[in-house]
């Protein structure tokens, strides 16, 4: 058996070597050069996101896609939050009355008769905190790299999500992670979004300058910008905030979403059975 899995595993390891080479030398063709001119759109989007000579039109970010989601098209992301949003109320209504006190009580030990071995765990608490700074510095640099809030959020879920498979959710539940934190988190990462986006315009009325929502930096008929750079780093303006708090929402909601997953089947089947309707 051990060596059919070192002969599984050495074909694997040959395949990937193999079509490394190939693909390095040339397998899949030669593309062809790039076209000298681009559509009028996409050559709009190249030379205006970080352009300093042009502050009526540039998003002032170095990332075009970074421009694209969170100035040019604002709102379309806004969208996209919202109906995220939406989804995961749903689950939180399929489950309401799950509480942390009834999954707790369902486990006779939470530290030692759950979870893998003591390898995996010592393994684990390594590489948590080594992919909670990973994904804070995707989120932080959203604005400066091909990157973002949504991304960096999603591998911040991955650090709980790797406590729950190999310590139980008791374990998690039991340090303070539970559904009211993360609720919390991800509602603070909503409404600063939302505050976010209307920032121009609350500057707008204070100061008596006309300002639109998701603006970032001034227009030609609204003068009221955020600030491109502080102290010398470039924030590329609200960017920098809008990825912080899509961060802080995308990690609180998938790491809500995974809790409410792991919920063990009795305990979940004992609330939404005992329902009762008039």
């Amino acid at each position: 058996m051990r060596i059919k899995k070192l002969l599984v595993l050495g074909s694997l390891i040959l395949l990937v070597l193999t079509f490394s080479l190939a693909f390095a030398r040339g397998a899949l063709g030669y593309y062809p050069l790039p076209l000298p001119r681009v559509r009028m759109l996409a050559s709009w989007y190249l030379y205006t996101t970080l352009n300093p000579q042009y502050t009526n039109f540039t998003a002032m970010s170095p990332v075009a896609v970074a421009a694209i989601v969170w100035d040019y098209r604002g709102l379309d992301t806004l969208f996209e939050t919202a109906v995220f949003f939406l989804a995961v109320v749903g689950a939180l209504t399929l489950m309401r009355g799950v509480t942390l006190k009834s999954v707790l009580n369902n486990a006779n030990n939470k530290d030692n008769n759950y979870g893998l071995s003591l390898i995996s765990k010592t393994a684990a608490r390594l590489l948590t905190p080594l992919i909670i700074a990973v994904s804070a510095s995707i989120a932080l640099h959203g604005h400066l790299t091909h990157g973002g809030g949504f991304q960096g959020g999603s591998a911040a879920a991955v650090a709980p999500l790797l406590v729950l498979v190999i310590f139980s959710v008791y374990f998690l539940l039991s340090r303070g992670i539970s559904e009211k934190p993360m609720f919390m988190l991800w509602t603070a990462g909503l409404l600063g979004i939302y505050l976010t986006t209307l920032a121009a315009v609350f500057i707008g009325l204070l100061t008596g300058l006309n300002a639109y929502v998701f603006q970032n930096q001034p227009k030609f008929d609204a003068p009221v910008g955020l600030p491109a750079q502080i102290s010398g780093t470039l924030i590329s303006g609200s960017l920098f905030f809008l990825n912080i708090f899509e961060y802080l929402a995308v990690a609180g909601e998938f790491t809500l979403v995974f809790i409410l997953l792991s919920m063990p089947e009795e305990v979940v089947k004992s609330f939404i059975s005992g329902e009762t309707y008039e």
